[in-house]
């Protein structure tokens, strides 16, 4: 017997990828629903590349009573409203938005990284999927954590347009179109011009000057890996379809080189190192689209603290930075406690 399974924003780039991801992994699913809002009730999906449509069902009166799992990836404001009221109904729910991220009793889990944590979802019967930059950056880091210790973490990120959803798609397509062409790129999902340009802003302001994006980074980090590490992040949305990339410098408490480093990243789960000391020989956002790996490339010693590393990291941000790692925490859920299929 296999799962009853829901996918809330199944009509969004993040909800489709889910079903690919399912259909894909093959995940033992009896029955799938396609939920999202009002505006999309009765449109069809397609169930990976299965020829298999499934006709979307409004949230607002879809009953999760008799579902096993639901994967959300339709904003905080859904989740909110929608989250527990599925929990309630014995669905468990794996939520891709922000909103119950930091909930101390909401587990928010990467699997290669902390698996463990996955116990605890029985408080709230909901599990928390990581910010989309978060989660590449700690499957690089969780095997040197284990075995030099980071101390303090410096990461800038280069963030695709994906990450905005279809409008920040959109938007980039239209503008590089009209540049072209000699027509206006004014802005209207991005806050400048994001055709051509790069854009230190992600999310909203705080008062310390940090965006909003900045600061899950730092707590996503703490939570998931270490509230010890010092961590500190500027996020850059640039002119990329799909798939973020990340420039990120360690400090550790123990002595480690860089080709140890190479060596522990070669063997750990869920990362791929290409690191060749040559034109070409490492990965870019084009080369990583449709694949679940975590890429790390780059790594060198840092010569300005007593123990350092550099490293380049490169993921599709909405495969494992959202569907993908929502679809392996289903997959750990059902390994660890519900056992079906």
């Amino acid at each position: 017997m296999g799962y009853r399974v829901v996918v809330v924003g199944a009509t969004g780039n993040v909800g489709r990828e889910m079903l690919h991801v399912l259909s894909e992994r093959e995940f033992p699913v009896d029955e799938v629903a396609a939920v999202a809002s009002a505006r999309s009730t009765g449109s069809e999906v397609e169930y990976g590349e299965t020829g298999r449509m499934l006709k979307v069902k409004n949230i607002e009166h879809f009953d999760f009573t008799g579902w096993d799992i639901a994967l959300f990836s339709a904003g905080s404001a859904v989740a909110r409203e929608h989250g527990p009221r599925a929990a309630a109904a014995g669905c468990v729910v794996i939520d891709n938005s922000s909103y119950f991220r930091m909930d101390p009793d909401v587990p928010l889990v990467v699997p290669e990284v902390n698996p463990e944590a996955i116990d605890g979802y029985k408080a709230r019967m909901i599990i928390a999927n990581p910010n989309c930059s978060t989660a590449q950056m700690v499957v690089a880091l969780k095997p040197l954590h284990d075995a030099a210790r980071i101390k303090r973490v410096v990461v800038s990120t280069y963030q695709s347009v994906s990450g905005a959803g279809k409008e920040g798609m959109d938007e980039l397509f239209e503008q590089s179109r009209n540049i072209f062409v000699g027509d206006s790129a004014e802005p209207k999902k991005f806050t400048k011009q994001i055709a051509f340009n790069v854009i230190p802003h992600i999310d909203s302001f705080l008062d310390d000057g940090s965006t909003k994006e900045e600061w899950k980074m730092v707590v996503e980090t703490k939570k998931i890996l270490d509230p010890k590490i010092k961590v500190t992040a500027t996020c850059v949305r640039v002119p990329v379809f799909v798939g973020h990339s990340e420039s990120i410098n360690l400090e550790f408490e123990d002595e480690i080189s860089a080709e140890e480093a190479q060596n522990i990243l070669r063997e750990a789960p869920g990362v791929m190192l290409i690191d060749k000391r040559e034109d070409g020989g490492y990965v870019t956002p084009v080369e990583c689209v449709g694949d679940g790996a975590t890429f790390v490339s780059r790594v060198r010693e840092d010569p300005t603290v007593e123990s350092g590393l550099s490293l380049w990291c490169v993921s599709d941000n909405l495969r494992k930075g959202a569907a993908l790692n929502a679809v392996q925490i289903a997959e750990l859920l059902g390994r660890r406690h519900l056992k079906k299929g």
